[in-house]
């Protein structure tokens, strides 16, 4: 049997082939085909189990088998899958596409919005049809027959170039290299960064220490490496990434065949904004943005760019404040006259350091993944009442030998959800961390027989932090930053979302249904626990450097493997934690402007380019100008090649809720932030609900009142206007 037509169970990883992946696409679409025509056909009167369910159990096994296909692309991709998952896109995105723009199905969803069945349906299930009436307008079902035509053919193209985008920034990562073979150039670097790069060096059978742009090696060069031209011909490498410059004057290895320009995006982001703009004309919208904000709690592109500009005003005195400093200490303490884009993480690194008298290598040594993950564990265990046991590798088909999937139960030892975790950076794997679904909860079977059953959530998170290594014979754990581990947080809050759900309804199930900007909630709460005392210290473990002179302590004694964090440590860090917030929050507002400006005032065919517009946005609201061959837009896979067009503001505006939502916590009377029954709570009204009702009632349900930005000013050490 077809393992992507195997739905069963748990996702078969381990049969699934290239040759499996077109059959399975065609079966299942010609399946579906075949059921929208009965359901067409179907004289009836439409109601939720003849229509709504027969549709949405067909577009779910789809669904869920693309989903592998999709998954395995961005987690080990290889020449062979790439081509299949592009020859299969386009079919998939017509289907769908086509799908919206069903007359005949609008038709039948509009007679059951207004039939007396509508009243009895519960309000998970009204609230699917709603979403689906305005998805059938926001698809063009509205349109004439040749705007239609039109309308698809956008879909179809907007896909591809979605797709060669990653894959074109997937490749431009992969194809850099640095060897250094002199070990006076690698000065300052951490031993298992070392380890790494010289292991990755003996691969290629070279000499010295291979350094490439994936995190865990590209993030402590610039961290660290107390070589400048280093640190420079690394900037130059990553921040010109899939552009006309690709590679540039750099020293690498010599592009793939065709030369750089197959690989530079710059030609397909100018389409794909000429070909939102198309779309949202003929959707009667004046730009892609509104067709965005449809979909989200905030209402208008003026209401995002007013809530963004009031962020950049409070942040930018703390921005230039912490720029100020940090070239005074640069020029001062480094002799660094100028203050270069390759030079700020590593002069930051030093000024940390002095003035907090700890370093982020020595909190490294602290949160070895054999403690990280157990205390995580634990803190969602004590908050949400369920238990997270880890599915013995024989039992489970996986990816990957370093993948690891776990159950979690609730407290009688029923299966509540499942999740693959794969944490570690690799090639063929794409960049960042992100959750995504594998299987929904719902249910299955007609309940007024008693014969079904619920399906049960799985989801993947998907991570790229440094592996574990061997340093002189002696095996050491992955070791994570802290901000790896508020990473870690993140995905799993995301992920969270998506389990604990208790809807069962596919269409409002977990994060399904959930506005975009209010996705971000559960995610960014869970980061807030990453700077807490009582988290923390259950989930250290020091598991020191090999040898005494690299210990990175701040007093230089070499502190005993084993011990959690010291208090003092700690202190430290809480003390450092708004270390340069103004220059991290004007930085993420500045992407945010720059994605809503391009979505709502520019014009894609007026001349100017999207690295233009972000030169001017920059101009009037950063303080860091990064060097004019910096091609950011050219990474910009959130909003170019993921689902964050016109919504990058999100993770601002969700924080907002996120920092409120977890001042409740901190408000807690007693037993501190871990407090069991405002967690049941949080779980009852934001994550159980999945996206049955609006995501501002769920946050009224658990807050008791409308989101304030007090507490997200507050976390982020700036004072209140």
């Amino acid at each position: 049997m077809n393992p992507l037509l195997d739905f069963s169970g748990l996702p078969r990883f381990a049969d699934i082939r290239t040759e499996h992946i077109t059959p399975a696409v065609k079966q299942l679409l010609a399946e579906n085909h075949a059921m929208l025509d009965s359901i067409r056909n179907d004289t009836s009167t439409p109601a939720w189990d003849n229509f709504v369910q027969p549709m949405t159990d067909a577009n779910e096994r789809l669904s869920r088998a693309w989903g592998q296909v999709s998954h395995l692309n961005a987690v080990k991709n290889t020449p062979e899958l790439r081509e299949a998952y592009n020859a299969n896109l386009p079919l998939i995105t017509q289907y769908y596409a086509e799908l919206a723009q069903d007359q005949v199905l609008f038709g039948k969803f509009k007679q059951l919005r207004s039939s007396n069945e509508f009243e009895n349906l519960s309000p998970a299930r009204k609230k699917i049809i709603e979403d689906d009436l305005r998805d059938f307008r926001l698809g063009g079902a509205e349109l004439s027959p040749e705007k239609k035509e039109r309308f698809l053919h956008i879909q179809e193209e907007l896909s591809a170039l979605g797709s060669r985008f990653n894959d074109n920034l997937l490749d431009a990562t992969n194809n850099f290299a640095l060897q250094v073979e002199n070990a006076d150039e690698v000065s300052g670097i951490p031993d298992d960064v070392l380890q790494t790069a010289r292991e990755a060096a003996e691969k290629d059978n070279v000499p010295g220490w291979k350094f490439t742009l994936h995190a865990p090696s590209y993030l402590p060069v610039m961290q660290y490496a107390d070589n400048r031209k280093l640190r420079e011909k690394m900037y130059r490498a990553y921040s010109t990434r899939a552009s006309e410059i690709e590679a540039g004057e750099i020293e690498a290895p010599a592009p793939p065949a065709g030369g750089t320009a197959d690989l530079d995006n710059t030609p397909l982001i100018a389409r794909m904004l000429q070909l939102r703009k198309e779309e949202a004309q003929l959707l009667g919208f004046e730009c892609y943005a509104e067709v965005s904000l449809a979909a989200k709690m905030a209402s208008t592109p003026k209401q995002v760019l007013d809530f963004l500009g009031e962020l950049a005003a409070k942040a930018r005195p703390y921005a230039e404040r912490d720029l100020k400093e940090l070239r005074q200490f640069a020029g001062d303490k480094l002799q660094l006259e100028a203050l270069e884009a390759w030079d700020i993480a590593y002069a930051s690194e030093k000024l940390r350091l002095e003035r907090y008298a700890f370093s982020e290598q020595e909190v490294k040594q602290y949160f070895p993944e054999t403690s990280v993950l157990p205390g995580m564990f634990k803190l969602v265990e004590s908050l949400y009442g369920i238990v997270i046991t880890l599915v013995d590798a024989a039992d489970a088909q996986l990816w990957h030998p370093d993948v690891k999937l776990f159950n979690i139960t609730d407290t009688a030892g029923n299966l509540v959800g499942r999740f693959y975790l794969d944490l570690y950076a690799r090639p063929g794997k794409r960049g960042g961390g992100w959750m995504d679904d594998a299987v929904s909860r719902r249910r299955i079977g007609a309940e007024c027989t008693g014969e079904y059953r619920i399906q049960t959530p799985v989801a993947y998170l998907n991570c790229n932090f440094s592996a574990p290594v061997r340093i002189n014979g002696e095996s050491r754990p992955a070791l994570f930053t802290h901000d790896d581990v508020i990473t870690l947080f993140h995905e799993f809050g995301h992920g969270l979302h998506h389990l604990l759900t208790q809807v069962e309804d596919l269409g409002v199930s977990g994060i399904h249904g959930v506005e975009w900007d209010a996705v971000e909630l559960p995610s960014q709460f869970m980061e807030n626990f990453c700077w807490e005392w009582d988290v923390l210290h259950n989930m250290t473990r020091r598991v020191g450097p090999v040898s005494r002179a690299s210990d990175d302590s701040a007093s230089g004694a070499r502190m005993p493997d084993g011990e959690p964090i010291p208090r003092e440590l700690f202190d430290k860090m809480l003390a450092a934690k708004n270390f340069q917030s103004g220059l991290q929050m004007l930085r993420q507002i500045e992407f945010a402007l720059f994605d809503m400006h391009l979505h709502s005032d520019f014009d894609p065919n007026g001349g100017k380019t999207a690295q233009q517009l972000l030169d001017e946005i920059r101009e009037q609201v950063a303080v860091i100008i990064p060097p004019k061959f910096n091609r950011f837009p050219n990474s910009f896979s959130h909003i170019f090649g993921g689902g964050y067009a016109a919504g990058y503001y999100s993770y601002k505006w969700a924080e907002v809720l996120s920092a409120d939502a977890y001042s409740l916590f901190e408000e807690a009377p007693a037993g501190g932030v871990i407090n069991r029954d405002t967690g049941i709570r949080f779980r009852n009204e934001i994550l159980a609900v999945g996206g049955s009702r609006p995501a501002l009632e769920s946050f009224i349900a658990f807050r008791g009142r409308e989101p304030k930005i007090d507490a997200l000013l507050r976390h982020n050490g700036m004072a209140i206007a």
